[in-house]
């Protein structure tokens, strides 16, 4: 009898790393596939195609295997990575209702929302960022080759320096030395801070309770949240999750801790049999304001909570754009100051030193 052939080990399940861009460009186009009637196979060949993304290729080439071996296709979602919780969901629900097609369309605006939302913090620390960052590069810049020449000339003269000339001189003196070492150095640990603060999961939060204690960017950030909360778990609603599961999507969705914390706590508390007019004034965190408790609560009484909850995404949306602008308002005159300071400081540790040696020659 002869021996069969080796079966071919079958590829391995991976859970792709997609940028929030890729996942709109897929949710979105996928819908618009579907929706003009394309075979679920065809359109994932059809965005493997267009795509620029190795990860979204790859997701793609697994989704394609799964769903020929019978997977449902919010599973081979799931399973790739390639797109978030609440999509999936969406997804799901869609495949067992028969409105695939409505519920990605529901999906693809939840997660170009998600984009805009993220973009509105962004764009309000751009600005800043750029001046502060500008004038690090000026001051490093006089720093090293400026006051070196500076140490010479007073050195030779034998002047006596003031405390802040001695300070910025020899920093001057330390970057001639250093100074090609130290300041990639000092480059590479700010990028490597700003990304433990702001980019690594474990320690994001960290980034995220220094933003909520910034005055103005604190406002920002709160109004940003109270939008994505109405806004996202209207729309959940709306597409007919269930409350938990939409709280649970939000509580994936959002990257600020407290916020996440709450959202599973009124998930624990929809689980246990409680509603929000049970939950909302026992709440500890107190992060939801009045008013809109108040109105969670009249929708949730009327059977309009998704459309009270939309309401209040859109109030706190007009808020956040509204704050945006303030803040860069805001921030302006005090970047000038800091500015203003640098250079005074410069100025001072220079001239001193030559108004002492102006006075010793009388």
């Amino acid at each position: 009898m002869e021996k069969s052939d080796k079966t071919t080990t079958p590829p391995k399940v991976k859970k792709y790393h997609i940028s929030p861009k890729y996942r709109d460009y897929f949710t979105s186009n996928l819908a618009l596939l579907l929706h003009a009637a394309v075979p679920v196979q065809e359109a994932f060949t059809s965005l493997k195609e267009t795509s620029k993304s190795p990860e979204l290729n790859g997701a793609i080439d697994q989704m394609l295997r799964d769903i020929d071996e019978g997977t449902p296709l919010w599973k081979a979602m799931e399973r790739s990575g390639v797109a978030s919780r609440q999509t999936i969901a969406l997804v799901q629900l869609g495949e067992q209702s028969g409105q695939l097609v409505e519920n990605l369309k529901v999906a693809a605006r939840q997660e170009e929302k998600q984009r805009a939302f993220k973009s509105k913090v962004r764009s309000a620390m751009l600005y800043p960022s750029f001046v502060l960052g500008l004038t690090v590069i000026v001051g490093i810049g006089v720093a090293w080759f400026l006051l070196p020449r500076l140490s010479e000339t007073f050195s030779q003269l034998d002047v006596q320096l003031p405390a802040i000339s001695r300070l910025f001189i020899g920093f001057g003196v330390f970057l001639k030395a250093n100074g090609f070492w130290a300041i990639p150095a000092f480059f590479a640990a700010s990028a490597f801070v700003l990304y433990m603060l702001f980019g690594f999961p474990k320690t994001r939060h960290i980034g995220q309770w220094i933003l909520f204690h910034i005055p103005g960017v604190s406002r920002l950030m709160h109004e940003v949240e109270l939008a994505r909360f109405g806004y996202l778990l209207g729309t959940l609603l709306q597409a007919g999750l269930t409350v938990t599961q939409a709280l649970q999507s939000l509580a994936d969705a959002t990257s600020a801790p407290q916020y996440a914390k709450m959202y599973r706590r009124f998930k624990v508390a929809f689980e246990d049999g409680y509603s929000f007019r049970n939950t909302l004034p026992k709440d500890p965190s107190k992060l939801l304001p009045p008013p809109v408790r108040q109105m969670i609560i009249a929708g949730e009484r009327s059977g309009s909570l998704p459309e009270s909850l939309l309401n209040v995404g859109m109030i706190y949306e007009e808020k956040s754009d509204l704050s945006t602008r303030n803040l860069e308002a805001i921030l302006e005159p005090i970047l000038l100051v800091i500015v203003w300071v640098g250079v005074m400081g410069v100025a001072i540790a220079v001239i001193m030193p030559i108004y002492s040696l102006v006075g010793g020659l009388d």
